[in-house]
């Protein structure tokens, strides 16, 4: 078992993530309590020579599913962390810390029966989503519900204190909406006891009047999530990790889609695509795309072996105006 003495177990999770069309996906696995969870398991230095093959066993096993891309996302630690109980053995006096992993894959097939289930990633976290505008569970339950918790703080520096961090994470008071800073809207909802998670957890009672705030997720997976997609948000801005989500061969459009449905926001399509050119990520092929709806879309390829080597950029993310 991979305890590392009899009160410390190693876990291993993975954040699969995938784009279909413009559905951006993240892979889970059912749980007996009706849950869904990431695929997980526990480190077992007797079996698995590194923590990467120990994460691909698991994921094999629980989901169905070979990975391609990993990469080390964050270690999990914290106190009072909820064990996922049932692939962690002897764990009800252990403490839990949890390796995650983000992988990203352009294989959206869903896997063999009994294996792992591809869902939308907006449904765990439904504010994140700006494509069609500014979602509307932001304004009837999320901000009014977040205001009267930062009021209800008795010290008046904690209420300010509270108020600010409303401003900066939702984008409010002359702040501007920061697609990266999803880990720390995730959190300020839990700490205000508005998401599901925090009266399970016995952090919060919960407020039967909240709706529409999301899937649960067993433990803490939903944060281990929000926290692979503000990396994810993030790092496609400065390293061409997005092209790990594409097939061999792309039009420029579905590229664009499958940015968009990362940072969740509409781009700006010419202002994209100039910036693409200049960075000379993909050369086109001339092949064509006939199954567009309209004129034939010639179909691009990423110049990895052009590019190894050579300092990493990512994309640009130019937004609409009104997005």
């Amino acid at each position: 078992m991979a305890a590392l003495d009899n009160s410390l177990i190693v876990g291993l999770n993975a954040v699969i993530l995938s784009v279909d069309a413009d559905r951006p996906q993240v892979l889970v696995v059912a749980q007996q309590d009706g849950e869904v969870a990431l695929p997980f398991g526990p480190f077992d230095p007797d079996e698995h020579r590194t923590f990467e093959i120990g994460l691909r066993r698991w994921v094999a096993e629980q989901a169905r599913f070979q990975l391609g891309y990993v990469e080390q996302l964050y270690t999990f630690g914290d106190r009072g962390r909820e064990a996922p109980i049932a692939a962690m053995g002897d764990a009800d006096d252990a403490r839990i810390i949890s390796v995650g992993y983000l992988a990203l894959t352009p294989d959206t097939e869903t896997p063999p029966d009994g294996g792992g289930i591809w869902q939308d990633w907006y449904s765990f976290f439904p504010w994140e989503d700006w494509r069609q505008g500014k979602p509307a569970v932001i304004d009837s339950e999320i901000l009014p519900r977040l205001s009267a918790w930062a009021d209800e703080a008795a010290v008046p520096g904690r209420r300010a204190a509270r108020h600010d961090r409303l401003k900066q994470t939702f984008g409010l008071g002359g702040s501007s909406w920061n697609e990266e800073r999803v880990l720390d809207r995730f959190e300020l909802l839990y700490e205000a006891g508005l998401i599901a998670e925090a009266a399970r957890d016995g952090q919060a009672e919960r407020d039967p009047g909240c709706a529409g705030l999301g899937r649960v997720m067993a433990s803490d997976h939903r944060r281990i999530l929000a926290t692979a997609l503000s990396r994810l948000r993030g790092k496609v801005k400065y390293r061409p990790v997005v092209f790990e989500l594409m097939e061999d061969l792309f039009t420029l459009s579905h590229l664009q889609h499958v940015v968009e449905a990362i940072i969740g926001h509409r781009l700006h399509k010419q202002n994209f695509r100039r910036a693409l050119d200049r960075a000379g990520f993909v050369d086109g092929t001339g092949k064509f795309e006939s199954q567009t709806g309209g004129r034939p879309a010639e179909l691009f390829r990423y110049r990895r072996e052009a590019l190894a080597g050579l300092p990493s950029l990512g994309l640009a993310t130019p937004r609409l105006k009104d997005s």
